[in-house]
């Protein structure tokens, strides 16, 4: 196995564990992360929000397969079975990742998935209806990011 293979699943070993801090572990620092609800995301913020959906991730099933990686980078799909707190319903998140890597760690971190499918199950009546609209993404950007930014704040962690 490639080893950056092997860290990519060391990565979501230490997520189905629920163990941020070697999560972080396989991040560079200047690591950035990105997905539909999540954009941007450097360092601090990248580490935090794992840190957050670890915590609050009460009922979090996670799988991961079709890890793959080269020298450069590295791809996988992972399925995230959960509650959505906000609303109390069930989701099923499939999720494919892609990855770059600096100095033996992840520097860069992209996670897809179809935001009107996790809307839908995520939000229910509203997610169906309005889930393909960017005014939807949009609001559950800020709502996740507002929640995020109050997380570092009550942690005293830095960073975007």
């Amino acid at each position: 196995m490639h080893p950056h293979s092997q860290l990519i699943s060391d990565f979501y070993y230490a997520f189905q564990r629920r163990d941020a801090q070697a999560m972080a572990a396989c991040y560079h620092p200047d690591v950035e992360f990105s997905d539909p609800v999540f954009v941007g995301l450097r360092h601090g913020g990248v580490t935090a929000m794992w840190r957050m959906l670890c915590e609050r991730g009460k009922d979090l099933q996670l799988t991961f397969r079709d890890v793959q990686a080269d020298d450069r980078t590295g791809r996988a799909h992972w399925d995230a079975n959960y509650t959505f707190s906000t609303t109390g319903r069930k989701v099923l998140n499939r999720i494919d990742a892609e990855f770059e890597f600096r100095d033996g760690k992840i520097v860069r971190h992209l996670d897809r998935f179809d935001f009107w499918a996790w809307s839908r199950q995520a939000l229910g009546p509203a997610g169906l209806v309005l889930g393909w609209s960017p005014m939807l993404r949009n609001k559950v950007r800020a709502t996740a990011r507002k929640s995020l930014d109050k997380y570092m704040q009550e942690h005293g962690i830095q960073g975007p």
